[in-house]
Formats: C-alpha cells, structure tokens, sequence
C-alpha cells in the first residue's frame, strides 16, 4: 500500500479538495507559497486529475485550524509531501465523482469522458457536471492512497505554462502583503531594541515616558521587551528614538568577538561520525595516514562567515487579542509549529491562537517571521480588542534575524597512480541549523523565539544538540554522491560561537558542497584528469552524469581570454532529491573584482509539473548562493552586530548577472523532486573553480570580494 505521510495525518477528502455550486475547485495545502509557486504547481496538479481548466482552481491561503498541519514549508520538501498528496486527493474526487456520474446518468462509468469539469457519456451523450453532483457539499469519503493518478502519456496540463496565480497581483502592484494589512481601529506598533544579545534594560527615564503619553504614544514594557504604540505609524517611528534615549542598558559581557576560523576549530564540540547520510552516537574514527599505495595526498581548509537572509522587505505581522484569543497573521513559514510556540510563550491553549499566512517579503529559510508574530502578539495582549500591525525596521532585521551558522570544512583526500581515490575525508564545524520554534524537537519551542528571552519572565533559548536525522543541518550533503570507497565524514556542533542561528536556505549543504565541489577540481588536477571526467568516472548514478554531461556540452571547452575562467558544480541536494549541475563563466579583473558573464544549469527534478517555475526555482537559488559567494558576510563586534544595512551587508545587484540558460531534464512518470535548494552548493563550487581556471588562485574562504582574492595572491 502507498503512504504519504501528509494523507495519514489528514485522511479525509475534504480536508484537501472542495467544489462549490458554480464549478470551481478550492485546494487546501499546509504548504505556504512563499514565492516558490508551489500554489501554482498544486493547482497545475489537480487541474491535471480532475479535468477542470486551470483558471477554476483557488489555492486556499494557509490557515491553523483549516488547511492541513504538514508542519514547515522547508526542506524542498513542498512538491514531495503536500504536491503528492494533493495529486492521491484530486484523483480520488475523480473517481468518486465518476461513480456518482455514473449512477446519476445510468451508463457504465467506462464510457464517461471529462473535460473542464464537464461529465460526458459517449453511449448516450448525456452529461451531467462536477458541480450539480457535489457543488457546495461535502465528499465524506477518505482519500484512497492506493488510487490509479494519470499516466503520463494523458497528461494535458502538466508542464503546461499557464499564467501563475498571483501574478497579475504582483506585476500591477496590487498584491497585498502583511504589511499592508489595514483593520478598523488599528494601531502601529514599534521596537526599540536592546543594543546586543547579551543587554538588558537597567532603568528608563520616568520623565521621557511621561512625554510619551502626551504625544499618543504607548510604552508597552515587559521586562527589557520594549514596544512604542500609536494610532499614526509615523508616530510609532518618531518615538523609537525617544525611547532609546531614555533608556539605560546593562552591556553584560557584550558578543564574543574571537576569531570564527579558530573558533569553529577550537571551541568545545560534540562530534558524531556520518554513515549513509545519518550521524551515529558512537566514537569518531581517527584520520588515517595516506593509504600505502597512495601517490597524492591533499588536505585543504573552507570557511564560510554568518549569513543572514536579507530579505528586501523587513519582517511584519499583525495581531489582535480579543476575548482571550488570539489572532496573528504572519509570513511564517510554519504556522501550526509558530502556534504551538506561541502558546507556550504567552500561557495560552493552542485551540484559542488562530494563525492565518499572510504573504510577506520572500525568505528561504527561518528568518524574522516567526518572531514578529510574538512581538505582535505581546502588545496586542497588552492592548486588547485593538488589532496591531507591528513592522521591524531594516535595522531590526539586519541586527536580529537568526543567521546561518558560520562554518569550517577541513578536507583531506588520497589518489594513486590512476587518479583513482582511495581515501576521503571531510569533517564539517559548525554551530546549529536546527532552531525553528517547533514544539516536540529539542527543547522549548517557545524559547527560540526572540523576544522570549527579554521577557520579565524570560525562557531561555535552548542548547542545541546533534541531529540523527539523515541529511540534516550540519551534516547536510556532507557524504557526497560520489563513490569513493574509504569515506571518513564527521559533523561537529560547536558550542559557545557568538551570534544567533538556525535555517537558512540548504542549512549546511551550500558549504559542504561549496567544499566537495571545490576538492573535487583540486584532486582532479592533482591526478592529471579533466575535472569533468574526474567526476564522472566517480559516479555510477545515470541521472547524475545526464545533468554533468548536459552542462558540459552547452558550456563547451573552447579556450578563453585571459582573465576569463570557467568553473563547474555538482550536487544532488541530500542525495535524495534534485540533481543539479552548474557550469559558470566569469571574469576576473585588475581590481581582483569577478563578473559573472554565463551560466548554465541543468536539473532533474522529476517529473517537472511548471517548468516556468521550477526554472525560476533553479535560477533564483544560483543567484542567491552567488551574492553567498561573492559579497555575503555578517560582521560583529563587542557591542552588537554593525551589518545593519545593504551598505555594511551587500548583496549580488543587477549590475552583475549574468546569462543564464537552464535545461531542464524531462522524466515523466518519476516522483516530484524537491528543488528549492539544489543549485546553491554547486554554484559556489562553480565560481571557486572558474576563479582559479581564470586567475589560478584558489580561494576557500568565503565570500570571494578582491580583498579575500588578493589575500590568497599574497598568501
């Protein structure tokens, strides 16, 4: 019997697919579109089973308590859960209503044919409709998991290109964001922050307070949480400042400003070695000399600084006490897991907190969503039967977002006399990817929001421990596809590094497969062998080499100018889901500045549902792993983070894009592919290498800006 795990926590039909009396199909998933199209791909999903047009599916916004619980939409886990139970779900309303037709008609249902919704018997050419047969009432059946979908060769809408819902919205400008929320009786509400983690409020002038009050602004306090109230949003803004100023804070010990390289090195670590992906609680096998037979042994070291996700437009959310329940409308990506957290933080039963998805400014990963909600939350209570929309500022979100973690790669690899490898291995340091307030993982789910630990009654934030889980956090795309015989992996989660963090887009893999990829063309030329030809005599998955060849062919191998280099990247994100390949032309000047020129992916995904937006998927990742790779880096001292704006954290702008040609590899009838995330690692591994065929400097710190290139020229 086929499972899907979404299915067994939500078996019943209409839990997933209704139909109202005028035709139109409305889909329910627990999977939020924060810019991925997963709502279009799911609507391209059922307007394939069911035979309706496309334009008659409504992707029903997320919402606690209605849409199905499948926890975060992360992972590129979207199309594999809530995309394959969606599809069991649309073809077992198919069935069911095929069965009805057939009764409702009295022809045998072998002979009934569906187009847009429309039921037609070739024996009689009566017809009856999807909405005079169910519109407005409900299926009471269960979903059958064991249920016949379409074969491929009857498919009319998958891989279609249909306008993509929201579309319109967002090139018109009338899309409504969280931020535009606008309720009767509504206040705008403010932060006024601590200067670093580790502050605490230590007095706040009566006077100023006082002065407050006459300007309509409220102080809400609750031990060094400090919000600013008032009915004009500008108001709230005018009075951070007074606050600030009013306000004495006790430093404490400030942020830890040690060295991270040496850190992640250094500081106190728990280490688990990696088998298959999964980490084992069991004693970490020592590194062995070169095997006897070796001729080339290489070792290198990696690192990557903080990186946040700047998203362009700061966290917001909106929330309204009311009767002892609460509302919150938010841009979290997990709304069940951030009720749950909620709860806790505030002592309140889960069945009276309702979390409606609100879109927001597009993130991959844990950013400040999750604690806005409570900052909301905390005033609202404060203020009840008053809706209050609370914005962070640029500030806020550059300063107080969880990061991803900084990390290092130590690698250390053997070939013999044929180029062959007999020995890897790769330890990865770094602290935790793993701090999303989900309730039932390690520790208070609660506690990692923010604003928790500043309470009068604060919680404190968890210590994170090891996951066991297979391709997760630190250890993501640690064991590599290839197949090398000897692999010595080990993940170390390192204690006492200074700056918050959790999820960002991949979680470790971007690194380690920056690290891998890198490696790879350094053992390649150490043994004499195309770096092409080197990864592909390791491989011995088909799907693997059709995207590295297809790379390599469209690239080509033409000499360049000089100056000019060109690198490449693989990866299968967790070795389980899309295969990616990223071949990257760019120039490196006199200024030691690189200039993307080129670039050429080439995916498998599966059976590709919206190309259109799978492609957008693929390029959107290759082109935030490159600003990773050539701008990114939080910088920190003793008394908070000074990465505060796009000035002191830039990021890749339009004046350097590059072409970009993506191939898109058709297999239809396999499983959906996740593959948010597949092109990132590949993309740093790429530019890494095209800096050294264009320079012959090999960089392995990141971000690659002229300073780290001219180091390494001087080094």
């Amino acid at each position: 019997m086929a499972e899907y795990p979404s299915i067994t926590k939500h078996p019943l039909l209409d839990e997933w697919i209704a139909i109202d009396p005028e035709g139109r199909v409305t889909v329910r998933t627990g999977k939020v579109d924060i810019g991925q199209r997963i709502s279009n791909a799911v609507a391209l999903i059922v307007a394939e089973e069911l035979d309706v047009d496309f334009e008659k599916i409504d992707v029903a916004r997320a919402e606690t308590g209605v849409a199905p619980n499948e926890g975060v939409t992360a992972g590129s886990n979207s199309m594999q859960e809530s995309g394959e139970a969606v599809r069991v779900a649309a073809a077992t309303a198919r069935a069911h209503l095929l069965k009805q037709a057939a009764e409702a008609l009295d022809v045998d249902i072998a002979s009934l044919d569906v187009s847009d919704g429309l039921i037609q018997s070739r024996e009689t050419n009566h017809t009856i409709t999807y909405a005079e047969l169910t519109g407005g009432k409900a299926f009471d059946i269960p979903v059958d998991q064991d249920i016949a979908v379409k074969a491929p060769e009857d498919y009319k809408n998958t891989g279609a290109r249909p306008t993509p819902k929201g579309l319109a919205a967002l090139v018109t400008g009338t899309a409504k964001f969280v931020h535009d929320l606008a309720l009767p009786n509504m206040l705008h509400a403010r932060l006024v922050r601590p200067p670093h983690y580790q502050a605490r409020l230590e007095n706040l002038d009566d006077a100023a307070v006082k002065r407050l009050d006459e300007t309509g602004t409220e102080l809400i306090r609750d031990g060094s949480f400090l919000a600013v109230v008032n009915e004009d949003e500008y108001g709230a803004i005018k009075s951070i400042e007074r606050v600030k100023n009013a306000a004495t804070w006790d430093m404490g010990s400030g942020i830890n400003c040690q060295e991270l390289s040496e850190a992640l090195r250094s500081n106190d670590r728990q280490s688990l070695p990696v088998y298959d992906g999964t980490p084992r609680e069991e004693p970490v096998p020592p590194l062995a000399g070169p095997p006897d037979n070796a001729v080339v042994t290489l070792n290198a070291e990696f690192n990557r600084p903080y990186h946040m996700h700047g998203s362009i437009g700061p966290s917001a959310s909106m929330a309204l006490f009311e009767d002892g329940k609460l509302t919150v409308w938010s841009h979290s990506q997990g709304i069940y897991p951030l009720r749950g957290a909620l709860a806790e933080v505030l002592k309140m039963a889960v069945e009276d907190i309702r979390v409606i998805h609100t879109p927001g400014a597009g993130c991959y990963g844990h950013n400040g969503a999750d604690d806005v909600s409570l900052d909301a939350a905390l005033v609202a209570r404060a203020i009840p039967g008053r809706p209050i929309l609370l914005k962070w500022t640029r500030e806020d979100e550059h300063a107080w977002e969880p990061y991803s973690s900084c990390m290092a790669m130590n690698l250390q690899a053997s070939l013999d006399g044929d180029g062959n490898v007999l020995a890897w291995s790769h330890e990865t340091y770094s602290d935790t990817h793993n701090m999303r307030p989900v309730p039932g993982r390690e520790g208070s789910a609660g506690a990692k929001l923010l604003a928790a630990r500043f309470l009068a009654e604060p919680l404190t934030p968890p210590t994170p421990v090891p996951s066991l889980m297979n391709h997760m956090g630190i250890h993501r795309n640690l064991d590599p596809l290839y197949t090398f015989a000897d692999k010595r992996l080990v993940k170390n989660l390192v204690s006492g590094l200074p700056l918050r963090t959790s999820a960002l887009r991949t979680l470790g893999a971007y690194a380690n497969v920056f690290a891998i990829e890198s490696f790879m063309d350094e053992l390649a030329e150490a043994g004499g062998i195309d770096p092409i030809d080197f990864r592909l005599r390791n491989l011995d998955d088909d799907r693997a080499k059709a995207v590295i060849r297809a790379v390599d062919d469209r690239m080509g191998r033409d000499p360049l100018p000089d100056g000019v280099g060109r690198g490449f990247g693989f990866g299968q994100y967790k070795n389980a889901k899309t295969y990616a390949a990223v071949g990257i032309e760019l120039e490196v000047d006199d200024a030691a500045e690189v200039r993307l020129r080129r670039v050429v992916i080439a995916a498998d995904a599966g059976q590709v549902v919206d190309p259109e937006g799978l492609t957008a998927q693929l390029e959107g990742g290759m082109l935030q792993a490159a600003s990773w790779t050539l701008y990114e880096g939080v910088n920190f001292d003793k008394d908070g983070i000074t990465s505060r704006d796009w000035e002191t954290y830039p990021i890749l702008r339009f004046d350097n894009i590059p072409d970009v040609e993506t191939i898109l590899m058709e297999r239809p009838g396999e499983k959906f592919l996740g593959a948010g995330e597949a092109t990132s690692g590949p993309t740093a591994g790429a530019i890494a290498n095209a800096i050294y065929n264009a320079t012959g400097l090999r960089p392995r710190n990141l971000p690659f800006t002229p300073d780290a290139i001219r180091a390494v020229a001087l080094a």
